[in-house]
């Protein structure tokens, strides 16, 4: 393998944005939005209205990626309009800005480091540290990284991880999460009262699978079969992208959904590459294309959730 920073270097010639790609992914993905959440609206059936609503949650997920993307300052930096409409999205989503740059600045610089990484990820325990841990600790480390806990993202990691626990821990930082608490409720209460079946089809639904698959997916990107965890004085920003972070395999289309975000491993090489650049970049630097995978079929998913403990002198997850 090349030095580390030539690999790096090397990916400067696709961390290069191609503004008009930015605003036909960005104009793109907000008019199918709205043309779902229309659809909803208008729709006379629930069998009209529940597609819709799975198909919405799905293209959030999209959408979230092009937030993330811009919170990066990789896509359509400098736009005031994006930049209000993405602080507004991501209060919408419950992923408010202050909270995005706390916890996901610290994930980059800290992923696969055998501590201090938790931030803004899963929380890895050692087999030997698990061993030590009181029946307290035991319990709160299964049930952060539970299915239950993934698959109910929406309330467990966003509502209340995002918003509500960080605002109770620091009011003044956070205020934007105490905001997206209040925005949430009031959307809810108000449909409740209004228009139950808009509730649920336009709020509920979307935001338990946008939220759902993306806490998985988050998941996935760094618990993984093949993950490799790191003792700090081993620990390397290339290292980490490459042996801690997955690239998961999809088909075209969840590709699209989910922004490709699979090429994880890509991303944490370099932040500044825009996600529509991220397969070309895997293509064109041979050191990315032997990353360790998973994928989204149900047996890959199963091992991955099996996955519990750091075991140091196996160096790997065990279940």
């Amino acid at each position: 393998m090349r030095e580390s920073k030539e690999i790096i270097r090397n990916t400067l010639t696709y961390a290069q944005e191609q503004r008009p790609r930015s605003w036909w992914h960005f104009l793109s993905t907000l008019s199918i939005l709205f043309a779902l959440a229309a659809t909803i609206c208008v729709a006379p059936t629930w069998a009209i209205r529940l597609p819709a609503s799975l198909l919405l949650g799905l293209v959030m997920v999209r959408m979230f990626i092009i937030y993330h993307d811009v919170q990066h300052g990789t896509i359509l930096k400098g736009s005031k309009v994006v930049s209000a409409l993405m602080y507004g999205y991501g209060l919408l989503v419950l992923n408010p800005p202050s909270i995005w740059s706390r916890s996901h600045d610290h994930h980059h610089r800290s992923v696969g480091q055998m501590y201090g990484s938790s931030i803004g990820s899963y929380p890895v325990m050692t087999s030997a540290a698990w061993i030590r841990a009181s029946r307290m600790k035991r319990f709160s480390y299964v049930m952060q990284r539970h299915p239950i806990t993934i698959a109910f993202g929406y309330l467990t990691i966003f509502l209340y991880g995002m918003c509500i626990r960080s605002f109770l821990v620091d009011r003044r930082q956070h205020m934007d999460a105490g905001f997206a608490v209040v925005l949430h409720a009031a959307l809810i209460v108000l449909l409740a009262i209004f228009a139950p079946g808009l509730m649920l089809f336009l709020v509920v639904v979307p935001m338990t699978v946008a939220c759902g698959l993306g806490a998985y997916l988050f998941y996935a990107q760094h618990n993984y079969p093949l993950v490799k965890i790191m003792a700090r004085e081993d620990w390397t920003y290339l290292a980490a992208a490459l042996s801690s972070s997955s690239y998961i395999r999809m088909g075209p289309l969840m590709r699209w959904f989910t922004g490709n975000i699979g090429y994880h491993h890509v991303h944490h090489v370099n932040a500044k590459i825009p996600f529509y650049r991220l397969p070309e970049a895997m293509a064109g630097i041979v050191e990315l294309q032997t990353p360790g995978t998973t994928s989204l079929s149900p047996r890959q998913i199963i091992k991955c959730l099996r996955l519990r403990l750091w075991d140091v002198q196996q160096d790997c997850m065990t279940k």
